[in-house]
């Protein structure tokens, strides 16, 4: 396999951001948009240290099969990349592995598109175990489609050794026999992870916490936000995909309840097929989260775009419903970076939305009005819940604390008179733990 490490030197290399034209949606062609297109491959670029010396915006009619873009465009660039010394090409879209090899014969350096670009990010970044598990099966995934223009050098017969498929087998056969081999190990090691994390969710239901999901495109703000709330000390750079691997921690909220936050990994347009699978294992974390807080980069020219492709992944997620029912806030974040009017206006539109905040994850303004909604929201479908507690059901009580919202509270002689409002599902969860205690009234 032709493996590159693109972190270990400072690469010389240029962007180019392929648009086609559509008459049926011209304004994903406008130049605002097309110079937005091409600043986040820029980003995508600088997150893994290329120096960048070239960038272009190149639109076509139609996508070329042989090189995508043509050869009026491949002239035109090639020379630039013979002057400039390019060492590598990022194309910032799908190129198949037909094109990638005649646009690196044509010019003569290593071509990757978005796709082998955000899969070297996500390589780079991973930490955990199960992550670094996750990008090497997307990487596999990606690499036995390329095998055709790795291995064409390989076409020649080669024995073997019979247990393998036997002689005859050609090289390239070979290679992807062990790619496959390494796809299926790899597939029953997250099956294994996903047991555990199935596991650890099973109990956290059961600590008793709520679990508070934060969802949103790539550099908006959420390991910032994360960091703020939790006083963690999580990466957060303005740079894409800092943050990879799912990290939780506890907060409290000003009712006095106990939540768990966690931080997933950012989403971006046109994300991979294999990452968007190999990283559901993480994903499930948000569709297993009783809140999801969408952050918005409001500050972004782009803020619309990229809220509409996060919803789009949500849908993927099978979570269209919670979109609807309040499960999901949205997260107005970077106010700080607006002009007035425009601050003005996203509080407007806040006031409007039953489910909807600004904020500046950076400076904390917003942050309390944020904890109380989040606290709002999850009492949103609450019911009354009267009981009377022995003293010695210590337990039982702290669990309440943590899950309900207390209404009121009396210490009589012989138990607690208390007052809440709890989740149906979160009654059920405590009648469960809690047989012996008889519930006085709920309603």
């Amino acid at each position: 396999m032709n493996n590159i490490s693109l972190k270990k030197t400072k690469t010389l290399a240029c962007v180019i951001h392929v648009a086609q034209r559509q008459k049926s949606d011209p304004i994903n062609t406008t130049p605002f948009v097309l110079q937005a297109g091409l600043e986040e491959a820029v980003g995508l670029a600088d997150a893994i240290d290329l120096d960048i010396v070239y960038t272009q915006i190149v639109q076509l009619n139609r996508p070329v099969p042989s090189t995508l873009i043509g050869k009026g465009n491949v002239e035109a660039i090639g020379h630039v990349i013979q002057a400039e010394e390019i060492e590598l090409a990022v194309i910032d879209s799908v190129v198949t592995p037909v094109q990638q090899r005649n646009l690196e014969k044509a010019w003569k350096c290593k071509v990757i598109d978005r796709t082998g670009l955000i899969l070297e990010i996500f390589g780079d970044r991973a930490r955990t175990a199960e992550g670094r598990l996750q990008v090497e099966l997307a990487a596999l995934s990606y690499q036995r489609s390329r095998l055709v223009r790795s291995w064409t050098h390989l076409e020649r017969q080669r024995g073997g050794f019979g247990f393998t498929g036997g002689p005859g087998e050609t090289q390239l056969e070979l290679d992807r026999r062990l790619i496959d081999d390494r796809i299926i190990y790899i597939k029953k090691q997250l099956d294994q992870t996903k047991r555990t994390r199935s596991l650890h969710r099973t109990a956290r239901r059961d600590a008793p916490y709520a679990v508070v999901a934060l969802v949103g495109y790539t550099n908006a703000g959420k390991s910032t936000l994360f960091n703020n709330l939790t006083k963690a000390d999580v990466l957060a750079k303005d740079m894409l995909f800092a943050t990879l691997d799912p990290t939780m921690r506890k907060i409290k909220l000003p009712s006095g309840r106990v939540i768990i936050f966690s931080d997933t990994v950012g989403f971006i347009s046109q994300l991979p097929t294999q990452l968007v699978a190999a990283f559901r294992a993480t994903l499930e974390e948000v569709c297993a989260a009783d809140l999801i807080l969408h952050v918005r980069d409001v500050a972004h020219p782009n803020t619309q775009q990229q809220a509409t492709e996060v919803e789009k992944i949500l849908k993927e997620l099978e979570l269209e419903e919670s979109l609807n029912d309040g499960t999901v806030m949205d997260v107005y974040n970077k106010i700080d970076l607006l002009s007035a009017e425009e601050a003005h206006n996203i509080q407007n539109i806040c006031q409007r939305a039953p489910a909807a905040v600004a904020i500046s994850a950076l400076t904390g303004a917003g942050n309390p009005q944020l904890l109380n909604m989040i606290d709002r929201q999850l009492n949103r479908y609450n019911q009354l819940l009267v009981l009377d507690l022995p003293f010695e059901e210590a337990e039982a009580l702290a669990w309440l604390y943590r899950r309900g919202a207390i209404e009121s509270r009396r210490d009589g002689k012989e138990c607690t008179h208390l007052s809440l409002k709890i989740s149906a599902t979160d009654l059920a969860r405590f009648q469960e733990l809690f047989p012996q205690i008889f519930v006085l009234n709920n309603g």
